[in-house]
């Protein structure tokens, strides 16, 4: 593992699973529509988001090379290790040695990395010495803005 960059968190399993409401109904994005009144059974955000709670990680994005991915600086990431990395998965490489987030892309017939942000380029991959694909970013977890 790299000595610079951020650390990968864990997934804890110490404390029992909270259940949170779950409304019964979904919130209509485009068009208004009528709200239920009642919330139905629970969700488990773990059971929910976590497939393979042994390979999977959060890691907390820094910088803005993401942000046309919805990826923002000081988002939280769900990184699932046991996943094949594929062209159009957004990974957690390692190159040379630091973390980067990126999406897995075929180009001419060759691996690279590309920022969803035009301001930086793409990465080739058969120009860095060492590469090492080392996770799926499976979720995103952001806030909308500041509360309380």
């Amino acid at each position: 593992m790299p000595a610079a960059g951020p650390r990968p968190m864990p997934l804890r399993r110490e404390r029992p699973c909270l259940r949170l409401p779950l409304a019964a109904s979904t919130v209509a994005a485009g068009f208004p529509s009528p709200a239920d009144d009642y919330i139905d059974v629970g969700i488990d955000l773990n059971e929910a988001l976590i497939r393979h709670p042994s390979s999977t990680f959060f890691l907390r994005v820094s910088g803005d090379s993401m942000i046309d991915a919805g990826i923002q600086h000081g988002d939280l990431l769900v990184v699932d290790r046991s996943l094949e990395a594929r062209p159009g998965q957004i990974v957690v490489a390692v190159l040379d040695g630091a973390f980067t987030l990126k999406r897995l892309a075929r180009h001419q017939g060759r691996l690279r990395l590309e920022a969803a942000n035009s301001a930086y380029p793409p990465l080739e991959l058969h120009q860095c010495a060492d590469v090492q694909i080392w996770g799926v970013a499976i979720h995103v977890i952001h806030s909308l803005g500041r509360h309380g």
